[in-house]
C-alpha cells in the first residue's frame, strides 16, 4: 500500500515529458551588422585551476612563452569582456584565485583610458543563480540571476560600478592594473565561484591588454593578499597559458563532424549590432503580419543554428589561440539595439505582440516553422534584462526593463502588446546585451492575433 501511494505521489509531482509544438512562420535575417569595435574576449579556460595567462594581446618580444601572446594593439573604442570560474581542486585547497587585467602603453607619451561603462560581479555573494519567474519587471536593476545577468543589466543602463576607475592614465613605456579582483571559494558549498566582467573603454593612444589568473600570495603573517603590479608583470613575462585547456573547437568547414564550438579567447570584431528592422532597405516601416500570423528575426544565430535564416551573427575573431573558438559564438556582452517601426496596413484594428523566444536550435526549419515545447523542462537557455521602449495605446512614451528567464524551447511572454489602428504606425525599440551563461540562438518575434 505504501509503495502504491509513493508511486502515485511521484506520478503526481513529476511533470509530463515535454511535447513539441511547431509555430509555422518565417525566420528572417536580422538587418544590420556588427560594428568594427574590437572586443577583448577572455572566456577560456572558463574553469581555471592552473594560474597563468588567460589572454594576452602583448607582443611576444621579451616574453618567455611567445605562443601565449597575440600582438594586438587597441586604440579608440574597445571593450573588455572576461568570464571565468574558480573551483577548489582539492577539498583542502581553498586559495583565492585573483583575476588581473593589465594595460601597457608602448609609446613614449602618456595614454589616457576612459572607462565609459563597467561592471564586475561574483556569483557568490553578488549575484547567485536563483529561481526567478519567466518575466519580471526590473526598473532599478535589482532583479538578476547570476553575475552575467547582473553585469549586463548594469551596462544596459550605462552604469559604472564604483570599484572600477573612471579613468586610467598610463605613463609612457609603463603598465598599470585596470582590474585586480578576487574569485574566492572559501566557506562556499560547493567551493566554486565565478566572476563576470564587462567594460566599455576608450583610449587616446595605443595600448596592449592582458587578463591573468593568479592564486593569492601570502603576507608575512600567512594571510592572503592581492597580487602586486610587479607580480602580475612577472606572470605575464614568464608564465604560460592558464589551465586546464577547454575542448578544442570543430573547424567550421568540418560540417560532417559533431560540432564543438569551444570557449573564446582572443579579440573579436564587433561590440554592437544596430538594426532598423524594416520590410526592405528601401522602406521606412515594418508591416505587421496578417491576423493569426507571425515572423521572427534571429538573435545570436551561429554555425548550425541559423533557424533557417542562413545568417551567422557570431563575431569573427581578429586574433585567437589555436585551441579556442573560431568565432565568438553567443556574442556575450554584445549590445543588440533594434528598432521596429511597425505599420498596420490592414483596414481593421490589430493586436500585435513583440516577444523574445528561445526555440529549439536547428539550422534549417525542418518542420516549416519554429519548434517549441508546450511544457519546457528546466534547462535555462536565457537569463537577462531586456529594455523595451514604445508608444502605448494612449500615445504616451513608455520604457520597460524586463528580466527574462527562458528554458530551452520556451515561447516566452510578450515584451509588449499593442492595439494598432488601421493604417497606424508604432515604433518599438528593443535593446539587450547578450548575457553570459545564455545559450543561443533566440528570436525576436512579431505576431498579430
Amino acid at each position: 500500500m505504501f509503495s502504491f501511494l509513493l508511486n502515485l505521489t511521484v506520478a503526481q509531482i513529476t511533470p509530463p515529458p515535454p511535447v513539441e509544438v511547431v509555430q509555422p512562420q518565417q525566420v528572417r535575417p536580422l538587418p544590420g551588422k556588427l560594428d568594427n569595435v574590437p572586443v577583448f574576449n577572455s572566456n577560456s579556460p572558463e574553469l581555471v585551476l592552473k594560474e597563468g595567462i588567460l589572454l594576452s594581446t602583448f607582443p611576444s618580444r621579451g616574453k618567455k612563452r611567445s605562443d601565449s601572446h597575440l600582438n594586438f594593439g587597441f586604440k579608440g573604442r574597445f571593450d573588455i569582456f572576461a568570464h571565468h570560474v574558480a573551483k577548489a581542486s582539492k577539498p583542502d585547497n581553498l586559495r583565492t584565485l585573483y583575476l588581473g587585467i593589465i594595460l601597457h602603453n608602448p609609446t613614449s607619451q602618456p595614454v589616457t583610458v576612459d572607462v565609459l561603462h563597467a561592471a564586475s560581479y561574483l556569483s557568490q555573494p553578488d549575484a547567485p543563480f536563483i529561481d526567478l519567474p519567466s518575466q519580471k519587471t526590473n526598473i532599478i536593476g535589482k532583479v538578476f540571476a547570476g553575475p552575467g545577468s547582473r553585469v549586463m543589466s548594469d551596462i544596459l543602463r550605462t552604469g559604472r560600478q564604483s570599484i572600477l576607475p573612471a579613468q586610467l592614465i598610463i605613463p609612457g613605456r609603463e603598465s598599470r592594473m585596470l582590474f585586480n579582483a578576487p574569485i574566492p571559494v572559501k566557506e562556499l558549498e560547493p567551493p566554486i565561484n565565478g566572476r563576470s566582467t564587462l567594460m566599455r573603454l576608450r583610449s587616446n593612444g595605443r595600448i596592449y591588454a592582458a587578463s591573468l589568473a593568479m592564486f593569492a600570495p601570502s603576507s608575512v603573517d600567512g594571510t592572503e593578499r592581492a597580487p602586486t603590479l610587479r607580480e602580475w608583470q612577472n606572470l605575464l613575462n614568464n608564465g604560460s597559458l592558464a589551465g586546464p585547456r577547454d575542448k578544442k573547437p570543430t573547424p567550421p568547414e568540418d560540417i560532417d563532424k559533431p560540432i564543438i564550438y569551444g570557449r573564446v579567447s582572443g579579440v573579436a570584431k564587433g561590440s554592437e549590432w544596430n538594426s532598423l528592422v524594416v520590410d526592405s532597405p528601401q522602406k521606412t516601416y515594418l508591416t505587421i503580419p496578417q491576423s493569426g500570423k507571425a515572423f521572427s528575426y534571429g538573435i545570436a544565430t551561429l554555425h548550425r543554428g541559423t533557424l533557417g535564416s542562413n545568417q551567422i551573427q557570431s563575431a569573427p575573431m581578429l586574433v585567437r589561440y589555436p585551441d579556442t573558438a573560431y568565432y565568438a559564438h553567443g556574442n556575450y556582452g554584445i549590445l543588440y539595439s533594434l528598432q521596429l517601426p511597425l505599420l498596420n496596413k490592414s483596414s481593421a484594428l490589430q493586436t500585435v505582440k513583440v516577444s523574445l523566444q528561445t526555440p529549439i536550435k536547428e539550422d534549417k526549419l525542418t518542420k516549416g516553422g519554429l519548434r517549441f515545447f508546450d511544457n519546457p523542462s528546466k534547462r535555462v537557455f536565457f537569463r537577462g534584462t531586456v529594455r523595451v521602449r514604445y508608444t502605448d495605446d494612449k500615445g504616451l512614451p513608455r520604457t520597460s526593463y524586463l528580466h527574462l528567464v527562458q528554458n530551452r524551447g520556451e515561447k516566452g511572454e510578450p515584451l509588449v502588446t499593442l492595439n494598432m489602428k488601421a493604417g497606424g504606425r508604432r515604433l518599438v525599440e528593443v535593446d539587450l546585451l547578450y548575457p553570459p551563461d545564455a545559450t543561443p540562438p533566440q528570436v525576436l518575434t512579431v505576431e498579430t492575433q
